[in-house]
């Protein structure tokens, strides 16, 4: 058994980067006009060959998600977003139109067989397999890990040694949606803006007057949320994942923030590579007992709407009604802006525009070339004098471990009850 990939989401460049850094081994990312996360900023076909020669210079694959209903006037379009992505040296597309699945076929592109695809049974895989050589299938979410473990299982025995070549690929962390794989309806008809064009405005996530036509009573349903299902996360049972045989972890997130994705990666990676570095060492359990509970601590504190196991256990009711908004432990508090770095002494020039803070401690740095790092200050001098601790309103040199750059935005994750109390 191998390890298994951990595909990370790339939103925009920042992202890409916090991905890479963070231990992807390969990324997924969306063109503006065809992806289903339209509201990320995403990239243009002009950025194609700096994603794919960026996610090579970190040993990763990059796979461009074309995963949206495509319209007959939007054919043309779409085939020459393939061409390009080709050219580049993009790896694959992920998919499930058969206009984007013939002409990837045509110019010899690989295809992830996209999750709205409903693929949830070891028929169906054998059947694109053979008629269209597809190799790597996103599993419908509907699917249980018992489910998964059958697949696998029944792919074995019918295909025999070939079965090697196929890839099941499942998600392990991120945003649910109440509908089949994702496709929802419900969107466009309140907004006219498609979820299945990636432009969902998650009226399911929100508070609904319910009204009695006979009487004329009303009821505000929002409590619990009905319609909102908490985020997916498989950490409390990814050893069984991974045991499963899946080949591939993704993790949802492109239009989360890049810290986001920095946290959700660092913490994948980890499991990952503990769990293989250690699986037949004798204290094994116990460690990665301990490990689970750490990881998902770190989890909980940026952004989800509670955690869930999905269907991984069964299709349950219970956690359908995540409620909306983020239930994480901390949140980001904008410090200032870095002006300067300077490179030979590591001292990065900050003008504070927000709150201040102290010599030691922890400062968030985000930016394109940067990605997010998480830096202690090792030291702060304001007007070349050493102080503990800079003031809002001012620009202080604060000397760092890491290079940030000119322009990093500069935060700090803080409890969400400081937060509250700073809104007070």
């Amino acid at each position: 058994m191998k390890k298994p990939e951990l595909m990370a989401p790339a939103g925009d460049t920042t992202s890409l980067t916090s991905a890479l850094e963070a231990g992807a081994d390969a990324i997924y990312f969306g063109i503006s006009e065809m992806n289903m996360r339209a509201a990320a900023k995403n990239f243009t076909t002009e950025d194609l060959p700096l994603i794919s020669s960026t996610c090579k210079k970190y040993g990763a694959k990059s796979y461009l998600a074309l995963n949206t209903i495509i319209y007959d006037h939007e054919i043309n379009k779409a085939q020459n977003i393939i061409s390009a992505a080709a050219k580049a040296g993009i790896d694959a597309v992920i998919c499930w139109d058969f206009a984007i699945i013939a002409e990837a076929l045509k110019i010899g592109l690989p295809i992830f067989l996209s999750t709205q695809m409903s693929v949830a049974n070891s028929e169906s895989l054998i059947f694109l397999y053979k008629n269209f050589g597809i190799k790597r299938f996103v599993l419908a979410r509907e699917c249980t890990l018992e489910e998964i473990i059958s697949i696998k299982q029944n792919l074995k025995s019918k295909l025999g040694d070939k079965s090697d070549e196929i890839e099941i690929e499942v998600f392990a962390h991120g945003a649910m949606c109440v509908s089949v794989s994702g496709r929802c309806f419900m969107s466009q008809y309140a907004f006219n803006s498609s979820a299945n064009r990636g432009e969902c405005r998650q009226p399911c996530r929100r508070e609904y007057y319910i009204k009695d036509i006979r009487d004329g009573k009303e009821f505000l349903i929002g409590k619990d949320y009905v319609m909102s299902p908490k985020d997916l996360c498989t950490m409390p049972f990814l050893d069984k994942l991974i045991d499963s045989g899946i080949e591939s972890l993704k993790i949802e997130g492109r239009g989360r923030s890049p810290e986001y994705v920095k946290t959700v990666t660092e913490c994948y990676r980890k499991f990952i590579d503990f769990y293989f570095e250690n699986k037949n060492k004798p204290d094994f359990e116990s460690k990665i007992s301990d490990l689970k509970i750490t990881l998902t601590e770190k989890l909980d504190s940026v952004f989800h709407r509670g955690f869930s196991d999905g269907f991984f256990f069964g299709r349950r009711i219970e956690d359908w009604s995540g409620g909306n908004g983020s239930k994480a432990t901390h949140r980001k508090v904008h410090i200032g802006v870095v002006t300067n770095f300077f490179k030979k002494v590591g001292v990065a020039e900050i003008k504070i525009t927000n709150r201040g803070f102290n010599k030691g401690d922890e400062l968030l740095f985000i930016g394109k070339s940067t990605g997010v790092k998480s830096l202690e200050a090792l030291s702060i001098e304001s007007d070349e004098k050493p102080v503990e601790r800079a003031e809002k309103n001012t620009v202080v040199g604060v000397k760092l471990s890491e290079i940030v750059r000119e322009n990093d935005e500069v935060y700090q994750i803080v409890p969400v009850e400081e937060v509250n109390n700073l809104k007070q």
